[in-house]
């Protein structure tokens, strides 16, 4: 047990995503600038799905999945200088970076050549698969590890660490603010995200989905609009209005991409931050000729961005849609097999950690 060893409920395989054993395992080596972060909640990614069903390819099995981790510092290093031990914390999808490259300077350290996801990786220089969040500890870089304002819920903040994250990096790239207009396209986890925070950065604010099944959610959500796709000549009275739209669909199945990218204004952007199972969408240089639009993705955010967008989400006092399940062997395969099934308004967070991992 800690400090020696962690607990966590590990997926022997991908034909058996469903079933998670409670079991032991040995974390990274700790470091001089590391932290040690008994976990209190944990979000359920989409990512963690993609991981465990193979959807991503293959992994390395028994692997326990999770990086939206919230929890107490209990253990800091002796030259870690940004988290103090007691503090309520965050960790998401990323552990290390070399923080020395030009991306790292330049505050773009997901981007990192050396970067290391939080879970499924090899730790360099030995043989421990990283291990993720439905578990009783996370070990990781101080840089990675995020302090939580006081304001935030703990299973309601979980959720932001990578989802959140995930939408609220390409707006603040890309201009969403006052007198912009911004879409996002798929309501899910972290499409529910853009709205929230496209909105609180001031932007005009449009929710884009398939029908209109959602459409009282986004309204309730902020959004100023909504476009269902379903609808005939859907992008007519749209068509180069939007400044920025970021699209977070989990599915590239029967998407005409040309006709989202019409809506956008001469030389608008238009951000990718989903990650579809498949071959995905096809591109043509005719699609975006007519407004000169330009196409990009976006990949989580930096710390910078992360405490900024927790920020902002204390100082709006915002509210995801976040549904608790105490973890357990059945309360992770209940989280990812609703998930798979897009069974959730709008996140996952497995809470109760304290019953399955007491001190």
């Amino acid at each position: 047990m800690y400090p020696d060893t962690f607990e966590g409920f590990q997926v022997d395989s991908a034909e058996t995503w469903t079933t998670f054993h409670k079991r032991e395992f040995k974390p990274k080596p700790f470091g001089d600038y590391d932290v040690d972060v008994k976990i209190l909640a944990c979000g359920v990614c989409g990512s963690d799905v993609h991981t465990i069903t193979g959807g991503w390819g293959p992994k390395n099995f028994p692997l326990c999945v999770g990086h939206e981790i919230v929890g107490e510092a209990i253990k800091v290093g002796p030259k870690v200088t940004l988290i103090k031990k007691g503090e309520r914390v965050g960790v998401g999808a990323q552990i290390y970076s070399c923080l020395d490259c030009k991306q790292c300077n330049n505050d773009n350290e997901t981007y990192c050549r050396h970067q290391i996801d939080t879970y499924g990786g090899i730790w360099p220089g030995t043989d421990t698969v990283l291990q993720g969040g439905y578990s009783s500890h996370i070990r990781a870089h101080e840089h990675w590890v995020f302090p939580i304002p006081e304001k935030l819920e703990t299973a309601k903040v979980a959720p932001m660490l990578c989802a959140g994250l995930t939408a609220f990096s390409p707006l603040v790239r890309n201009g969403c603010g006052p007198g912009k207009k911004v879409g996002i396209v798929g309501m899910g986890g972290i499409g529910h995200f853009g709205i929230l925070f496209a909105k609180a950065l001031g932007a005009e604010t449009w929710a884009i989905s398939r029908t209109h099944a959602k459409e009282a959610d986004a309204l309730k959500l902020g959004a100023d609009g909504f476009i269902a796709t379903a609808d005939k000549d859907w992008n007519e009275p749209h068509r180069m209005t939007f400044d920025l739209i970021v699209n977070t669909a989990n599915s590239s199945e029967g998407f005409d991409l040309g006709k989202y990218l019409s809506l956008l204004d001469v030389h608008a952007h238009w951000v990718s931050v989903g990650l579809p199972e498949g071959e995905g969408q096809e591109v043509k240089s005719h699609m975006f000729m007519e407004n000169g639009c330009l196409i990009g993705a976006s990949h989580l955010g930096s710390r910078k961005e992360m405490i900024r967008m927790l920020d902002l989400a204390a100082e709006k006092d915002l509210k995801p849609w976040v549904e608790e399940i105490s973890i357990s062997e059945k309360g992770c395969a209940e989280a990812v097999t609703r998930l798979k099934k897009n069974d959730v308004r709008y996140r996952f967070a497995l809470t109760d950690f304290d019953k399955q991992f007491p001190v």
